[in-house]
């Protein structure tokens, strides 16, 4: 047969790899495609709750390191044991009834136990996509290039949960990653620390070259201290930036609502942790936790940030959206770059961490459009917080007294 390659660029997402083999003798073919794009920063994880047919023609981009789930069945499909695609939920399905097909007669012929329970399972496979009953639908990808799609947007769906998590060493290495721990100083080196830039090598997310990630201990005035890591990439010009907390976990949550009035607010520091969650009441737009990571910037640069990001998905505007979505999302990209001061709203951000700032440019008096409040967290804040199962007294063993 005859393999075809193709580099291309699907709009507001990023570059692919399309394969296409077809076969002149028994007319079979095949489509693939593989990311040609840079690894994100941060992996994904999406739970769908599928409940209607509708939702089986819900598009997915899958890459071939992701993990796709149904736990109902318990069924799995590991990562790397197939190649990335762009089809459907359904499409997944009968993918993976195809390859547990495939090798049915031979099974039958050497263990007829077991491919009758392969029977079983394939017949189970099948009635998910009549949707008789719900089930749950999951892709875990580290490198963060899948999608799956929200017919909603830029609503939120109820049916769907997207988190990004941070990637684990073994997760990083699977995907040939190098590790970019560093080693911790001695509590006596704390003090130099505000005073030194720290640089420690590493490679670039856009290009791989190596490149030197450049760690900074900050004080900010009236708020607390934050650690900024900078990379820039001298051989194609990539730079990145990422914001952690330099503090402990805040007794109570912090939720900070700013008026906008004067296109002067735009200009406001903004610290955004990863647990902080983004909302703009006018414009019915609410951004979850753990999207765009931690960030240092300014109004204008984060609502810059959520613009790339609505863009950059590719059920939104690219080549597999519906005109009348293109257009709803047209009109709120237009809208959110109204959000200047001249046509008012609210941005509201909401940290259980309380690790969040928002500049007050009256400091030390109080801001007449900024209102801050703290509250008390609720159990499944302190669960995402994993303050629940954490324990700070008498965890050291029995034994360890005595010594």
């Amino acid at each position: 047969g005859v393999t075809r390659l193709l580099l291309t660029r699907i709009p507001f997402f990023k570059e692919i790899i399309v394969s296409s083999f077809s076969c002149d003798s028994c007319s079979w073919s095949n489509t693939e495609i593989q990311s040609a794009g840079r690894i994100q920063e941060q992996g994904v994880r999406y739970s769908l709750a599928v409940t209607s047919r509708q939702d089986m023609n819900r598009e997915v981009v899958k890459t071939d390191c992701a993990m796709a789930r149904i736990p109902e069945l318990d069924f799995e499909i590991p990562a790397f044991t197939q190649k990335g695609v762009l089809t459907t939920i359904e499409g997944i399905i009968d993918r993976a009834v195809a390859g547990l097909e495939q090798d049915q007669p031979v099974r039958r012929a050497t263990d007829e136990e077991v491919a009758k329970k392969i029977d079983e399972f394939i017949v189970k496979l099948r009635q998910l996509k009549e949707v008789n009953s719900p089930f749950t639908f999951i892709i875990d990808d580290p490198s963060g290039n899948s999608f799956v799609e929200n017919p909603h947007a830029p609503r939120r769906d109820d049916a769907l949960v997207v988190t990004h998590y941070r990637r684990t060493p073994q997760q990083a290495a699977m995907l040939g990653l190098e590790g970019e721990e560093v080693d911790a100083k001695p509590p006596d080196a704390a003090e130099d620390l505000r005073d030194e830039v720290l640089q420690f090598n590493t490679n670039c997310p856009e290009c791989n070259a190596p490149a030197n990630t450049n760690m900074k201990l900050v004080q900010i005035p009236h708020f607390k201290e934050v650690i900024i890591m900078a990379t820039n990439c001298d051989s194609c010009g990539h730079r990145t930036n990422e914001v952690k907390s330099g503090g402990a976990i805040e007794p109570q949550g912090t939720r900070i609502t700013l008026r906008i009035t004067d296109p002067s607010d735009m200009t406001r520091d903004i610290l955004k942790s990863e647990t902080c969650s983004v909302e703009i009441p006018e414009l019915e737009f609410e951004l979850g936790m753990g999207a765009l990571g931690g960030k240092f910037t300014t109004l204008e640069g984060l609502l810059k940030d959520i613009r790339d990001l609505v863009e950059r998905n590719p059920f939104t505007l690219g080549d597999s959206s519906m005109p009348s979505r293109t257009g709803k999302l047209q009109e709120f990209i237009g809208k959110l770059q109204e959000v200047n001061g001249k046509t008012k709203a609210h941005f509201i951000m909401d940290d259980p961490a309380g690790n969040s700032y928002l500049q007050n440019v009256y400091a030390p008096e109080e801001d007449p459009e900024l209102r801050v409040e703290r509250y008390e967290r609720t159990f499944e804040q302190n669960e995402d917080l994993g303050l629940n199962d954490m324990k700070t007294e008498g965890y050291e063993p029995e034994g360890a007294s005595g010594r």
